[in-house]
């Protein structure tokens, strides 16, 4: 059986867009040009509906009112509206967050531009599995704590914490404060819903279930009311939190992947975590040291993070020309640095600099898996037969880091 090359198991930096969600966006590109604002004539009209009604797809996959959903750029934006809208509002009240070490950069990086204004970040430091404990997040919660950050699925490690309770657990320590989910790897993979978690504030993708890219949101919480200083100005939209002409197109696309993502999210995870499993057994039945970071437990379905001791993993990288996954170290600067995320684990340089993530996702098949089994095994007896490369020997090689995955 023929296998059609390159193979995408890169589908947590985004996945390919569901020819359904292509299908019901294209007329909203041309016939149905109007904008969701103009309220004078037929055209903004039927935008307004088509927005409405893709409100109500995505408020419907996480239990919510589609009153509370705002659309944004994407989860970047929606992370920072959050953040930075909870810290304009009530930095009367007190000026300390909590977050992980783990978290996304959207949430670090808004993190340190707060602390360069006043702002007191804690950052909190998982166990060797990846997880937070309810109790280590509770401890670092004070009387003038306004936020607590924490996502409900890691971007590199797949690794699902336990939001429902970290949230009581921080609302029992102080019910004023507010709980922040970054939830992008998660809906759409694993149930959600907003009020059996008790947070406050989520950010979502819509390129992380097969809609385009472009466009996310964030839920804010409205019973008791969450309330935030908008980050745009402009014309009042979204209920005055986020202005700009919506894109239409794209938020169609956001709720048809949000109701196909509902419709098969127990089939689809099962086939996924098998595929994974599948994966994993077939390179350690080739292949010995070949460690897997973060919890296996307690992992969204479809994600692999793995270390190949004794190998570079850009080195490795290259060598899966065929096959599209993530390394993990990154390209931003001159020095050769390992994963922040697999050093808060506490796996050291030269096994973090052996990881790749593997993705995988609606589209792929038992084939391409097993392709990749054997493309991985003997790539790694290969460059393990080599000894050494240059990289590891040099160590100021410059090193591509992992992209961003909004």
């Amino acid at each position: 059986m023929s296998i059609d090359l390159p193979i995408y198991l890169d589908n947590h930096a985004t996945t390919p867009c569901d020819p359904r969600v292509l299908e019901v966006m294209l007329p909203y590109f041309t016939e149905h040009c109007g904008n969701a604002a103009s309220r004078s004539h037929v055209f903004g009209w039927t935008a307004e509906a088509a927005v409405d009604y893709a409100r109500e797809q995505v408020a419907t996959l996480i239990g919510a009112s589609p009153r509370e959903i705002v659309f944004t750029s994407g989860a970047t934006e929606a992370d920072n509206l959050a953040i930075k809208g909870v810290a304009a509002t009530r930095h009367t009240q007190g000026k300390h967050i909590i977050t992980a070490v783990t978290e996304h950069k959207a949430v670090l990086d808004s993190c340190a531009r707060l602390a360069r204004e006043g702002f007191e970040i804690t950052y909190l430091t998982p166990g060797p599995d990846g997880l937070l404990t309810p109790a280590q997040v509770a401890e670092a919660v004070r009387d003038d704590t306004i936020l607590v950050s924490v996502m409900f699925v890691n971007n590199e490690i797949g690794v699902v914490q336990p939001i429902a309770e970290i949230a009581a657990a921080v609302k029992a320590a102080n019910e004023r404060a507010l709980v922040l989910c970054d939830a992008v790897q998660g809906v759409g993979k694993l149930p959600f819903a907003v009020e059996d978690m008790g947070v406050d504030l989520v950010a979502l993708s819509a390129h992380k279930m097969y809609g385009p890219k472009g466009v996310g949101a964030l839920w804010v919480r409205r019973r008791p009311r969450v309330r935030l200083e908008p980050l745009i100005d402009g014309g009042g939209h979204e209920r005055g939190l986020r202005s700009g002409t919506l894109p239409v197109p794209l938020i169609i696309g956001f709720g048809m992947a949000c109701e196909l993502s509902q419709e098969s999210m127990d089939e689809e995870a099962a086939r996924t975590a098998g595929l994974r499993d599948r994966l994993l057994h077939g390179l350690r039945t080739r292949l010995d040291g070949v460690s897997v970071n973060g919890s296996l437990e307690h992992r969204v379905p479809g994600n692999l993070n793995l270390s190949f001791a004794g190998v570079d993993g850009e080195s490795l990288l290259m060598s899966l020309k065929d096959v599209a996954v993530s390394s993990g170290s990154a390209c931003t600067s001159a020095t050769q640095a390992p994963s922040y995320v697999l050093r808060a684990l506490g796996v050291d340089d030269e096994l973090a600099q052996a990881s790749l993530r593997f993705g995988v996702g609606r589209f792929n098949t038992e084939a391409q898996i097993d392709y990749v089994i054997e493309l991985c095994a003997d790539a790694v007896e290969r460059l393990r037969a080599l000894g050494p490369s240059p990289a590891d020997i040099a160590g100021d090689a410059p090193v591509c880091e992992r992209p961003g995955d909004d």
